[in-house]
């Protein structure tokens, strides 16, 4: 009986392998994103070519800005999202298959993928995505038409919530580090 435990443990053990499914798909996903947000700064760049062309009047300079600040902010969520990919593949590998030596020789091992359990993969995540949603409310922010005072105020107030979520993460890490930011 003992030899069977041993042996559907082993198995038991190794079926987190098919963690490696995620952690492949998650990098390559990440790549993916990666490529479309380089391709739309590339975009970006070569749309910008006529924006110092004296023909164009102020109004279609003006247009052209504030399309490029939009753009600008789609470049930046997609890096920032091809970034939550590649930590979640990274911290997933780390948690379920094997430590990821030559990560821990580098420095910027301390970093970006300090992860020991799942509470700290779902951390740095969180922190990402926050970010995330910080530049989608810019996005819309520049966007924004302000009709009377009510929409001013709650424009203030949504910037007020978001330095408010900001403050919570950052102490939430100061909470956790000592006065010279590493892990106690």
């Amino acid at each position: 009986m003992k030899r069977v435990e041993l042996i559907f443990e082993a198995a038991l053990w190794r079926t987190r392998l098919v963690v490696l499914v995620a952690v492949l798909a998650s990098l390559v996903t990440a790549f993916a994103v990666l490529y479309v947000a380089t391709v739309d700064a590339w975009i970006l760049v070569s749309e910008l070519a006529h924006y110092a062309d004296p023909d164009l009047t102020p109004e279609v300079r003006q247009v052209l800005r504030a399309q490029s600040i939009a753009h600008v902010v789609e470049v930046i969520d997609g890096y920032l999202l091809a970034t939550v990919l590649l930590i979640f593949s990274l911290g997933l590998y780390e948690l379920f298959i094997s430590t990821l030596e030559e990560a821990r020789r580098s420095d910027a091992f301390a970093k970006v993928l300090v992860i020991r359990n799942l509470d700290d993969l779902k951390s740095r995540l969180g922190k990402v995505i926050l970010m995330i949603l910080i530049v989608k409310f810019f996005e819309r922010g520049i966007s924004m038409k302000f009709d009377g005072p009510l929409d001013l105020l709650a424009f203030a107030g949504g910037i007020a919530l978001v330095g408010f979520a900001l403050f919570l993460s950052h102490s939430a890490i100061y909470h956790l580090t000592g006065k010279d930011g590493q892990v106690d």
